[in-house]
């Protein structure tokens, strides 16, 4: 379906969100868009974000845009004039089960793009911690011991290669960051990319970040059978970075039989997708048995992780609380998001990050 939405009455944008207002954003998108009404609520707080109270019919009455971070009505019924309910998150899981999701054909839009920059970061911020043996440096620093290097030099980024299981906006800027240090990037994604045109993204860019045009990978795989991701994962990868998104068909998607493909090279495992992407059981056996080089995990399943998980105490991993796209520009990102949808919904144009949910992203 071609997501082009013309503006029939006036705009009255709602913002439903679990933080204080902030006044110089709202004030851009007032002075770019004079003819649309903008409302802000400070609705529930960052601690109901996973569980976030429901919009009230009289809130929500006459407003043609709802802009939120998981706060919704309780049907479609209660909100007939809503022609795009925008979210400030990249996924949109935590709504699935939801019956505007379910049971509506209102379009929902994402902010699917603005994370690629400080997640690359993180990825190459743990990798190297684990590449070049930090964790052991910074233990003797702490004891004042001046050390020797290992007779087993670490390797360098340059030559090695990383595959990409999901070549969305994040993984995009990973490949980006990986090529300027040197390495040679594989992308994976569900339907063939073989076609130049059909490797480009058309989703919001970070200017100056990722791969609009998707000329980095030196090869692409696509496909959504285990045999298709065996291949793929049989690439002598030396990392693997996972940045699908958590659907039915992605739950568990890396389990036993795949880290015995991985084996083969003792890949190093780097996740920022959804924690149940991975089976955490297997991913402990896989650290325990040296059939991984380590792995980096920024999301766990379930979290908050439990403090007798067994990863926990797995060797070789380094795991941080869901923080990975953390970042002070991410709310002038996300308003950069809204505002391009505002004006291409008033030109009549083809929104950006649109979910599709068949796919469920």
């Amino acid at each position: 379906m071609n997501w082009i939405l013309k503006q029939k009455k006036k705009e009255h944008v709602l913002f439903t969100l679990p933080l204080p207002e902030p006044p110089e954003l709202l004030n851009r998108l007032r002075e770019k868009f004079p003819d649309i009404d903008f409302e802000y609520i400070q609705f529930g707080t960052l601690e109901t974000f996973r569980n976030p109270p429901t919009i009230p019919r009289e809130t929500i009455a006459g407003k043609t845009v709802l802009v939120t971070a998981g706060a919704l009505p309780a049907t479609a019924a209660d909100c007939p004039d809503l022609e795009l309910i925008h979210f400030i998150s990249a996924g949109i899981n935590h709504i699935q089960k939801h019956p505007i999701y379910t049971n509506s054909d209102i379009p929902l839009a994402t902010v699917s793009g603005i994370h690629g920059p400080p997640i690359a970061e993180w990825v190459l911020m743990t990798t190297l911690l684990r590449n070049r043996e930090y964790e052991r440096l910074y233990e003797a620093q702490k004891e004042h011991r001046w050390i020797e290097y290992p007779e087993q030099r670490p390797r360098d980024m340059v030559g090695q290669r990383i595959g990409i299981l999901g070549y969305g906006s994040i993984g995009r800027q990973v490949a980006n960051v990986s090529r300027a240090m040197g390495m040679e990037v594989l992308a994976y994604t569900a339907t063939p990319k073989s076609t130049p045109e059909s490797r480009k993204d058309h989703g919001f860019v970070v200017p100056g970040t990722g791969d609009a045009d998707g000329t980095i990978p030196s090869q692409w795989f696509s496909g959504t059978d285990k045999a298709d991701l065996h291949n793929f994962l049989s690439q002598d990868l030396d990392i693997l970075l996972i940045s699908v998104p958590l659907t039915p068909q992605t739950h568990h998607l890396i389990s036993k039989a795949e880290f015995e493909v991985l084996a083969k090279r003792r890949t190093f495992v780097s996740n920022v997708a959804r924690g149940p992407v991975i089976d955490q059981p297997a991913l402990v056996d896989a650290l325990k048995k040296g059939n991984i080089r380590g792995a980096a995990v920024d999301v766990t399943d379930p979290e908050p992780l439990p403090a007798d998980d067994p990863l926990w105490d797995a060797p070789n991993v380094v795991i941080t609380p869901h923080v990975s796209a953390l970042s002070a520009q991410t709310l002038e990102r996300i308003f950069q998001v809204i505002e391009a949808n505002l004006e291409r919904k008033e030109k009549g144009e083809r929104l950006i990050n649109i979910v599709n949910r068949k796919r469920g992203y």
